[in-house]
């Protein structure tokens, strides 16, 4: 299951050189993998009262090509694999029939004591 977030460039994404600041695409999968978490029902401000967290653990990212203001993009979003206490994900960010941007990205959960512990169960059950 693809999750698709569209997301227009603005001014403030740019830097200098008119094009999308690189810390930018990480604000952008940011966003997206927060609305694909919401679609598949799970209340993160739930998930925090009960005192568990998603904590990104580790991102590879590739940079294809630039973005620049007013592009209209679209990040697509998706599991790779899940695991009991972990998750693999895989985003891009398209322009049109253009990649701009890949990343993966491993996804696990922390309590509030900041140790490790399950992802939740409608996590751990989606098919992939």
């Amino acid at each position: 299951m693809t999750h698709v977030l569209p997301i227009r460039v603005y001014y403030e994404d740019t830097d200098m050189a008119g094009i999308v600041y690189y810390a930018n695409y990480l604000r952008y999968i940011e966003r997206a993998r927060s609305d694909w978490v919401r679609e598949i029902g799970i209340d993160q401000l739930e998930m925090k009262a009960d005192g568990v967290v998603f904590a990104v653990r580790r991102v590879e990212a590739d940079y294809i090509a630039p973005a620049v203001f007013d592009d209209l993009l679209e990040v697509r979003t998706w599991a790779t694999s899940i695991g009991p206490a972990r998750m693999e994900m895989a985003q891009e960010v398209w322009r049109g029939d253009t990649l701009l941007f890949r990343a993966a990205v491993t996804i696990v959960c922390i309590a509030a004591s900041g140790k490790p512990c399950r992802l939740p169960a409608k996590l751990r059950s989606l098919p992939l």
